[in-house]
């Protein structure tokens, strides 16, 4: 029996004209997401309880309230995305994609930034940030143990789930999945640089505590600012790049101009790729190398270019005397 969010998988790959093998990584991948967040729920219970007054806790607990943000994104991107294109949105609503990463990746730079500065201030103004004792089930031991704890509890399991999800980010071209498998990956140095921090505390070494916070808040504002750029690059039609790499061509670019020379009647190519979410939109301009093309020609040429990548979702072969971008260095 299939779950609601398998459906709804289903249901956006039928509408993306996903291959089967596809539609199985999307709902892996959504299955992914929800263990994701249920398992942060427990993460940040866990923190706010044993949190304390360790700025490097304060730090790692907003670290982990941040992490719903990609998850989240990719599930309300999912939905909007499978949405049918209206007469205000002709090329459908794949662009959710982007803004939610968008969305994302500002959020993380922000926080990133205050925890930085708010850490800095407390190690300059030298804040002594005391822990001290806590009772639990009749045994009073010092807090610091509590907030070890917590912080061990949260710094294996994220790194099991960003493995996890890099192999559909790589077979869905997801870069919202991607920074989701990126953020969880780092989470141990997080947890590790929090434990830091509160033994620091307690071996009375008291701006270790800043310092893991400012490292911790280094570590978010950086995720940040990396995310912001591919979103920002990707929402200006940036040529289309592999998921982990924005400086790379995707190689359905070099494909989709072989696959339109190959084809009978074309004498040259020129190819303008960009993104929509996970799938691309092509203009494929064509240079006849004789007689003019016919519209059965024309379909020919877009079928064969469709058939490079499963992504390319738009196509849009125009036949012209000469190539409009030919003034462009080579994709």
């Amino acid at each position: 029996m299939t779950t609601r969010s398998e459906r709804r998988a289903k249901t956006l790959a039928e509408r993306i004209e996903l291959p089967p093998a596809k539609t199985r990584v999307l709902q892996h991948a959504v299955r992914l997401e929800w263990l994701t967040i249920a398992f942060l729920v427990t993460a940040v219970t866990a923190m706010y309880l044993a949190l304390g007054s360790s700025q490097a806790m304060k730090a790692a607990w907003i670290e982990d309230l941040l992490s719903f943000l990609p998850p989240i994104a990719f599930l309300v991107t999912n939905r909007v995305r499978s949405k049918e294109p209206t007469r205000d949105h002709p090329f459908g609503f794949h662009r959710s994609v982007s803004v939610g990463y968008l969305v994302a990746a500002v959020a993380l730079l922000t926080m990133g930034t205050y925890l930085v500065a708010e850490s800095a201030l407390g190690l300059v103004s030298a804040d002594h940030v005391p822990i001290g004792l806590v009772t639990v089930f009749g045994y009073t031991f010092w807090a610091g143990w509590l907030m070890i704890a917590a912080l061990t509890y949260t710094l294996v399991p994220p790194v099991l789930l960003g493995r996890a999800k890099l192999t559909p980010a790589r077979e869905l071209h997801d870069k919202v999945l991607y920074a989701d498998a990126d953020m969880n990956k780092a989470d141990w140095q997080t947890a590790a640089a929090g434990i830091v921090g509160v033994l620091g505390i307690g071996l009375g070494l008291w701006w270790l505590d800043f310092v893991a916070a400012i490292v911790i808040g280094a570590s978010i504002g950086y995720d940040g600012w990396k995310n912001l750029r591919t979103a920002l690059s990707d929402l200006m039609d940036s040529r289309a790049s592999v998921f982990d790499d924005r400086t790379t061509v995707h190689p359905a670019v070099a494909g989709i101009r072989d696959a339109a020379l190959a084809e009978r009647g074309v004498g040259a190519v020129q190819v303008r790729v960009r993104e929509e979410g996970h799938v691309f939109h092509a203009e494929v301009f064509v240079v006849p190398s004789g007689a003019a093309l016919g519209l059965g020609d024309l379909d020919r040429i877009r079928d064969a270019v469709r058939g490079v990548d499963w992504k390319l979702h738009h196509v849009v072969v125009a036949p012209v005397r000469e190539l409009p971008l030919g003034n462009l260095p080579p994709s």
